[in-house]
Parts: structure tokens; C-alpha cells; sequence
């Protein structure tokens, strides 16, 4: 009760023309979490104040993005994090109000058609024939180059939804799916690219030796289309862009890495259609990965 009545009189300064003022009130404001809110949104549709409405949008913003990075730590913290789950927390930046749990089902169902079809007499080439024929024949999976100036394909929920991605989003659907299916599918820091590689059998991080993981992968997957390349694609590629040498130190990404190449790349675009602000608030969560050790 007391604490309504202090949101209440801290609502009442928001508009106040003093800027130390409105500084102490957004603070106070902002301890409360996202539990003020329905409140910021009930005050925005009755006032007739541009100030007032422009400041209100900006705490709601805040708002979420603390809780974002809140949430975005406590993962980064867990032993084994999904990708899925970071994914998931990221969408919140520009999607707050993003239905998860709608999400997780259209998910499911993408994996209950891929378990339905697989069976432990599949060769690779056939396992991952499946998958890609329900991704990108039966849900219809269109995937966008990474260079394309569009935030929206790197958030998760807006690729489940509108079937619309790039190779990090539909890649982080793919990682998923197969790690919940146990096929020994993991991402390769392949310079400029978000490819996925089919390694010979399942690998804890702990257990792979990176010198030589390179060399346990069958083959290579675009995982914004489903293309399959083999070793000298690879390689040459790697020539074309004068990193040939790359090849032998190419390694498996673990989840935390993949979500901070999600971050850099939509960082990238955020900068590139002229939104630095937002750019830099998604470079600011990547510190917060980075530097968080497992419980």
C-alpha cells in the first residue's frame, strides 16, 4: 500500500521541468521494476503532455531493459545455458510484450516433426535431409543474408512467427532442435558466417579438444537455407577471403559465444539503419556474458 501511494506521488513529478528532479523521481522509479509498469502505461494514455509521454516511454524502455539484463546474467550463470533461452530474453528488447509461451509451442512442434522422422538407422546426410525438409519445406523457414539492414530476423520469436530469419535466428532454432534430439550438430566460428557443422558424435565442451574438433565434422550446413558443403567449401572460402590458413583452427562455439555473435551482429544493424542508441545498448549486454562464470 505504501509503496502505491509513493509510485502515485512520483507519477505526479514526472512532467516537472527541473531536470534533477525528474532524475531522482526516474530512479526511484526504476527500483521498482516492471512492477510500475501498468502504471507508466495508464498515465501515458491520459496525459496530453509530450514531455510527459516521451519520459514515460523512455522509463518503460528502461524498465525492461534492466530486466533483460537481470535475466541475460542469471543464464549466462547456469552450467549447460540454451541458446533458445537467450534468444528468447533478447526478443524481449524489441518485442516486451512477446508471447513465450506461444513461441516454445510452435517450437515443439517443429521438433515433434523432426523426432516423428528420425530413427537411429539414418545415416547424417539422411537425419539432416529430414530436418531440413521440415524446416524449410514443411514450416517454410525463409532465411535472410546476415548483412541484410533488418533487426527484426535476429530475434527468435519474430523467425518462429512470420517464418522470416537470417542464419544466426533460424541457426539458434536449429542448434536447439537438434541438441534436444541428440544430433551431434554444433556452430563453427567460421569468419563472417553463422555455419553449422555435423561432427561425428555428440561432445561436451569439456571433453572436445579443440586443436583437432575441426577434423571430427562430416560436413557443414548454411543453416539460413539448409545447404550442405563439404571440407573444400570450406576451405575455400576461407582462401577467397586471404584465411586459408583459418581452416585447422576453426573451432565449435558454445552457447554463450553464439548469443554474443547474435549480439554483435545485431548491434551492427542497429548502427547501420542509424539507431546507435540501440546499438550500444546491445553491445553494452555483451560484457554481461562474457564475463559471468558458471554456478
Amino acid at each position: 500500500m505504501n509503496s502505491d501511494k509513493e509510485i502515485i506521488a512520483l507519477l505526479q513529478l514526472i512532467d516537472d521541468p527541473d531536470q534533477e528532479v525528474y532524475e531522482t523521481v526516474s530512479q526511484k522509479l526504476l527500483s521498482y521494476g516492471t512492477a510500475v509498469v501498468p502504471k507508466l502505461e495508464a498515465l501515458w494514455e491520459v496525459s496530453d503532455s509530450p514531455l510527459a509521454q516521451s519520459r514515460i516511454e523512455s522509463l518503460i524502455h528502461q524498465t525492461f531493459y534492466q530486466q533483460l539484463q537481470t535475466e541475460l546474467i542469471h543464464w549466462s550463470k547456469a552450467s549447460s545455458p540454451s541458446a533458445l533461452e537467450a534468444a528468447l530474453i533478447i526478443a524481449k528488447y524489441r518485442f516486451p510484450d512477446m508471447d513465450r509461451e506461444a513461441i516454445l509451442h510452435q517450437f515443439e512442434l517443429m521438433r515433434r516433426n523432426v523426432w516423428l522422422e528420425l530413427n537411429n538407422f539414418l545415416t547424417p546426410l539422411e537425419q539432416i535431409n529430414i530436418i531440413n525438409g521440415i524446416l524449410y519445406n514443411f514450416f517454410r523457414l525463409k532465411g535472410h543474408e546476415l548483412t541484410e539492414h533488418n533487426p527484426n530476423l535476429f530475434f527468435v520469436n519474430h523467425t518462429v512467427e512470420s517464418r522470416q530469419g537470417n542464419a544466426i535466428s533460424i541457426g539458434i532454432l536449429y542448434l536447439t532442435l537438434c541438441e534436444m534430439l541428440d544430433v551431434p550438430i554444433y556452430a563453427i566460428d567460421l569468419p563472417d558466417q553463422f555455419i553449422l557443422a555435423y561432427f561425428d558424435h555428440v561432445y561436451s565442451f569439456e571433453d572436445m579438444d579443440e586443436q583437432n574438433a575441426i577434423q571430427r565434422v562430416q560436413f557443414f550446413i548454411d543453416p539460413s537455407n539448409g545447404m550442405i558443403y563439404n571440407r573444400n567449401d570450406i576451405m575455400m572460402y576461407l582462401k577467397k577471403n586471404g584465411q586459408y590458413d583459418r581452416f585447422t583452427e576453426l573451432k565449435a562455439l558454445d552457447s554463450r559465444s553464439v548469443i554474443v555473435l547474435l549480439l554483435e551482429h545485431l548491434a551492427t544493424t542497429y548502427d547501420n539503419i542509424g539507431e546507435p542508441e540501440k546499438a550500444m545498448e546491445i553491445e553494452s549486454l555483451i560484457p554481461l556474458i562474457q564475463v559471468q562464470q558458471p554456478e
